[in-house]
């Protein structure tokens, strides 16, 4: 594949288009080998890259430990724009943190996750609110309370429950978000 540049010269009128050397074709791995070593440097991890057919780049990242802040989109940012040449490559770049109303992607965000209070809806619609205990690539395990008949009793009673869920019984899992004042 090659590409087209039009060059304007300080004159003002436009140089005939002439054909660039042939650009690599953008792609999430290409993309994640270039920042891997710069993500690291930064104490954070990819959670996504996304290239749109246009090369719109939306790079997701997350702190191993703590927030990532706007100093490391900017050190993962600068790396990138270091591996590819605008000259050659015409791209918009994205570089965030992943949200925290955004649903896990990856293992290493639901083992960040272990131990904190989390929003999980199930497939079939329930939704609950649980402690995140454990994570790995088949399941998920979550504390939770939740108001059951019991036995002689007319009212409901909130019962602990600590249950492990198949990844094909889960629809999603994010953050709980609590405002306290």
């Amino acid at each position: 594949m090659h590409y087209l540049r039009v060059e304007r010269t300080k004159r003002g009128p436009m140089r005939a288009p002439f054909y660039m050397t042939q650009a690599q074709d953008m792609n999430a791995t290409i993309v994640k080998d270039a920042i891997q070593s710069a993500v690291v440097a930064q104490g954070c991890f990819i959670v996504d890259v996304n290239v749109s057919k246009d090369n719109d780049i939306l790079i997701t990242i997350e702190s191993e430990e703590g927030v990532v802040d706007l100093s490391d989109c900017e050190a993962i940012s600068r790396a990138f724009e270091g591996s590819f040449d605008r000259e050659v490559e015409d791209y918009s770049l994205t570089v965030s943190s992943a949200g925290l109303d955004q649903p896990f992607k990856i293992l290493k965000q639901y083992l960040k996750a272990v131990g904190s209070q989390v929003e999980v809806q199930l497939k079939g619609g329930k939704k609950m609110v649980a402690t995140l205990t454990a994570a790995d690539e088949q399941s998920v395990t979550l504390s939770y309370s939740a108001k059951e008949a019991v036995e002689g009793s007319k009212k409901k009673v909130l019962v602990n429950h600590e249950d492990r869920f198949e990844m094909s019984q889960v629809n999603s899992v994010r953050p709980f978000i609590t405002f306290e004042e």
